[in-house]
């Protein structure tokens, strides 16, 4: 899929050049579009476990919790020198959405967090550098005293994943280290619902902060919803949260229907609509779903089958662009829904991850259409206050297709640029 801005990687959806608008091939600083993301920055580790030793550890399966700094040494050690560690990635939600974004735009990213105040070669913080994208900006990261976070990934003999994470310093970015003039320019904020698990925590009061502050400039905030079990646990207040700060929600089948009270993919995207302005939906083996609000008079229909489920023909109007609901005169709700692609890999080597790049294509397409916006004002594409620059049905392919990358690799984050074209791709159209 091309967009427009500065990138030197093509991506799977090859184009013909005809009645496209030229551009600058090095765009300026005027153009120059940042996406603003906070995290509890951490090392994971994956290590095969079985059953007995999740029950030893008090940790339902397919679920996270905590464990102490001195719990957490003492595990890796152990794991480490019975061989069982299969993995070591630089993680955390945000930071690999943000990595991917990166990758995938070939543009500049910024992260904000906590790291190590002294880095040593070998140790997790310097990992966690070497392994992100140069392209992500850790300049405005705020030194502590202490260790990293780690998240252990528990895989057990049937692939289910749990998690056991090691805190650190991670919770210890405090509200005055948010830098305000960086996220009023941001073309988004990115946060996820474990910055909000602990209230008494420094990092949920600069999260805060930092909504507030995007929220007041304009700035699209996304939020990427946790664990099932956190939301459930707090489900009242991030539905307040959510109605009042956030633009675009991520989340799987799982947390949404929590949140929504449904049980059904498409009814709990429909019930989010009413919080959040357009909602990303991961379903494992079912694929992902995207729901928005376009206004009635802009909404275009697919050309494609028109299929029903418990919504009566859902995607109608998929080749609708996203929206704000605040800026539609007659706000329109829209579906789209894609199977795995491809069918999925033959080999799932690791879940962890996939929604966190799915939402980093949708963050590309939402980050292009506001560069497009910047450079051609007087374009078609920009009739109305678009939140997206493609159809949502067209970025339920983008996020199929770098969700699969995900999923057929060891790693969390995105490694190389996308091929160019692969056997039995189809080919893209161009969306006036």
């Amino acid at each position: 899929m091309k967009f427009p801005g500065k990138r030197k990687n093509k991506h799977y959806f090859p184009v013909a050049e005809r009645e496209r608008l030229a551009f600058a091939p090095e765009p300026g600083e005027a153009h120059a579009l940042t996406v603003v993301g906070i995290d509890q920055l951490l090392v994971d580790i994956e290590a095969q476990v079985d059953e007995a030793e999740l029950a030893t550890l008090g940790l339902a399966k397919g679920q996270s919790m905590l464990l102490d700094d001195a719990t957490g040494d003492a595990l890796y050690a152990r794991l480490k020198a019975e061989g069982r560690v299969t993995g070591e990635f630089s993680g955390g939600s945000i930071g690999n959405t943000l990595h991917n974004y990166s990758m995938l735009a070939d543009d500049r990213s910024c992260l904000l967090g906590t790291i190590t105040g002294h880095i040593a070669v070998g140790d997790y913080a310097f990992h966690y550098i070497r392994s992100t994208s140069a392209r992500v900006d850790l300049n405005h990261l705020h030194p502590c005293a202490g260790p990293m976070g780690r998240a252990f990934c528990f895989v057990t003999p049937d692939g289910e994943r749990s998690f056991g994470i090691s805190r650190g310093i991670m919770d210890e970015y405090p509200a005055e280290a948010v830098p305000m003039s960086l996220i009023q320019d941001a073309a988004a904020l990115v946060v996820t619902a474990y910055l909000l698990r602990n209230d008494r925590a420094p990092i949920f009061e600069a999260t805060m902060r930092a909504m507030r502050i995007a929220h007041a400039a304009g700035v699209p905030v996304v939020l990427s919803l946790g664990t099932e079990a956190l939301v459930r646990e707090k489900r009242d207040f991030f539905r307040e949260v959510i109605r009042e700060y956030v633009t675009v929600l991520a989340g799987n089948f799982e947390e949404a229907c929590t949140l929504t009270d449904r049980s059904d993919p498409l009814l709990a995207a429909q019930d989010a609509l009413d919080l959040a302005d357009l909602v990303l939906l991961t379903h494992g083996q079912q694929g992902l779903y995207i729901g928005a609000h376009v206004d009635r008079a802009l909404a275009r229909e697919t050309k494609d089958m028109i299929f029903s489920k418990s919504i009566s023909e859902y995607n109608l109007y998929e080749y609708s662009r996203a929206m704000l609901r605040a800026e539609c005169a007659e706000p329109l709700k829209v579906y789209s829904h894609i199977n795995p692609y491809l069918g999925g890999p033959s080999v799932i080597r690791n879940t962890n991850g996939a929604g966190d790049a799915a939402l980093a294509a949708l963050l590309h397409d939402m980050t292009a259409n506001l560069y497009h916006r910047s450079v051609s004002p007087t374009s078609p594409k920009h009739q109305a206050n678009f939140l997206t620059y493609s159809s949502i049905h067209q970025i339920c392919k983008y996020a199929n297709r770098v969700s699969f990358e995900v999923l057929r690799r060891n790693s969390p984050r995105l490694m190389q640029a996308l091929p160019e074209r692969e056997d039995n791709l189809e080919e893209a159209y161009w969306e006036k």
